[in-house]
């Protein structure tokens, strides 16, 4: 049988306020979340408004190629 593309994928968001301005000296990385997203419903990039750990404020994440 063929295989049929899942239509929930697991994706990966990324901080973009720790992309942008290069990680801080103070801060030790990059946050990243993984969750899931039905590929019909949303088809292009997720973004969403999480913590960033690293910025200690709640940040724009966006969704990144794996």
């Amino acid at each position: 049988m063929a295989k049929s593309k899942d239509v929930r994928v697991t994706i990966i968001l990324e901080c973009t306020s720790c992309v942008r301005n290069g990680v801080n000296k103070e801060s030790t990385g990059i946050s990243r979340y993984i969750t899931q997203k039905n590929r019909h419903n949303t088809p292009s990039r997720l973004e969403l408004k999480k913590f960033c750990p690293y910025c200690y404020k709640h940040t724009i994440h966006r969704e990144i190629k794996k």
